[in-house]
């Protein structure tokens, strides 16, 4: 009775019940011309263009005395001069439940996967809404597990942290990301995919989620194919459904696949709206979506959960100082840097250890794991400045015994990092593992608060992890 309820309502939201606000006066590319309708729509309004080929819903973008400029969710394909535009009655809101949980919808909340409908809840929660203010907020909270033995090692993820994800095209961020929807420790997880490729859409929710993955998870889906309003919707729209959750007092893994992708589209409407281009093209428009989006994950308040955010950047050409990258970068509390010449020697997932960083360090590692970490960035750092005249064989074995050890060290620890997508490991047994690789290459790790400096090896028994005594 419930959701037969909930539909009745649904569907009499969707009654037409606005007056014809003015004709089409012209339509240029993307771009539709309106008149009449100058004072009835603003920036940011709905309306229904009513073309020969059916219904199409636009969005306003641009105003002035000539009249507005409306962008299409479709295409306007059979729409010709005179045609009559309609205030919509469909606000930019989504109405998410449990229900949604489980199930693939589009850039505007409606249901694609074939399951029947999707009920609308009794709260609408607005797509685009302000981030919470600042001091209404809690701290990042305790350190996510992720089943990732480099993630949880050496960039380690906390409730409420927001991180990005850089790589060029083909580097596996989508199996990354799978990767944390299986592994991570999360109420619920929703996964928006921004311009994704239509064909990569099943392969992801069946091959990479898989079942047990996707009884978590609400996945918001706009193929590349889509218009640009789509394709920038699929990201707030994903936003929308985790602050739900989040307001429900759930802890929300939100992964946001891709900015770049995002910002494209904002780029194609911030054009089509006659913005100027700047950096690399991108219209002012962009910079200023950004952290309109990412600033809305994070911690909640008091009374509600928190959104981890981890949000995909493609470099154009692996180039990290894109314009894109930079800004993301500046946003994030941290970054996870995927190298093209680690994926090519076939490490995965591709991280470069050095050039990756959690802005929550070293607070989210107990005192003994950070050293662990601190140790084996060290012999890591020594390793890569010498890799070039070791490959050559230009380094003589014994002329320095710290880079015997980092040469004793990369091989062994190489081969760990290494894990497959469906593959996962506790924290504990991650950092058992590398403190046992360092025990063995001969590297001591001096554990802090001691008098004289005592190796980690002979302080813990062998393959026993720094164990915690409180996690926060």
């Amino acid at each position: 009775m419930k959701t037969a309820f909930s539909g009745l309502a649904g569907a009499a939201r969707q009654i037409e019940g606005s007056r014809i606000a003015g004709t089409v006066s012209g339509v240029l590319g993307l771009t539709l011309t309106a008149k009449g309708v100058e004072r009835a729509l603003g920036i940011g309004a709905r309306c229904t263009v009513h073309g020969a080929r059916g219904p199409v819903l636009g969005e306003v973008v641009a105003v002035d005395a000539g009249g507005v400029s409306v962008l299409p969710f479709g295409t306007w394909d059979g729409v010709v001069v005179g045609d009559p535009i309609t205030s919509s009655p469909r606000g930019d809101v989504v109405r998410p439940t449990m229900g949604w949980v489980g199930r693939v919808v589009d850039a505007l909340g409606a249901p694609i996967d074939g399951r029947g409908p999707l009920f609308d809840g009794t709260e609408a929660r607005a797509v685009k809404s302000p981030p919470p203010p600042a001091f209404d907020r809690r701290r990042v909270g305790a350190r996510i597990d992720t089943g990732i033995k480099t993630m949880d090692i050496f960039t380690p993820l906390c409730r409420g942290q927001r991180m990005g994800v850089f790589a060029g095209s083909g580097v596996g961020k989508s199996s990354l990301m799978a990767m944390l929807a299986r592994g991570a420790q999360a109420d619920v997880i929703v996964v928006g995919l921004v311009g994704e490729r239509g064909r990569e859409v099943q392969d992801f929710i069946q091959g990479d989620l898989g079942p047990e993955a996707m009884t978590r998870c609400v996945l918001v889906v706009s193929t590349g194919n889509e218009p640009p309003l789509m394709r920038r919707q699929a990201a707030w729209t994903a936003t929308a459904v985790a602050e739900h959750f989040r307001d429900a007092g759930l802890q929300v893994l939100l992964l946001i696949d891709s900015v770049t992708r995002f910002a494209m589209a904002q780029r194609e409407i911030g054009l089509a709206a006659g913005e100027p281009p700047t950096a690399k093209g991108y219209p002012p428009t962009v910079f200023a979506e950004l952290p309109q989006l990412m600033e809305r994950a994070g911690p909640g308040n008091g009374k509600g959960g928190d959104i981890t955010g981890i949000y995909t950047v493609l470099v154009d050409g692996d180039d990290m100082n894109d314009p894109i990258a930079d800004s993301v970068r500046g946003i994030l509390d941290g970054h996870v840097v995927l190298d093209r010449q680690i994926a090519e020697r076939g490490r995965f997932p591709a991280i470069n250890l050095l050039k990756s960083v959690s802005r929550m360090l070293p607070d989210c590692h107990q005192p003994a794991e950070y050293a662990v970490l601190a140790a084996a960035r060290r012999v890591i750092a020594k390793y890569v400045d010498m890799e070039e005249l070791i490959r050559m064989g230009a380094y003589k074995p014994g002329s320095d015994p710290d880079i015997d050890a980092a040469i004793r060290f990369a091989d062994p620890l190489e081969a760990f990092l290494t894990q497959r997508k469906h593959e996962a490991m506790s924290a504990d047994q991650s950092f058992a593992e590398v403190y046992r690789l360092l025990g063995e290459a001969g590297i001591d790790v001096a554990l802090p608060g001691q008098n004289q400096a005592q190796p980690l090896r002979q302080s813990l028994p062998a393959q026993q992890a720094p164990q915690a005594a409180t996690r926060y």
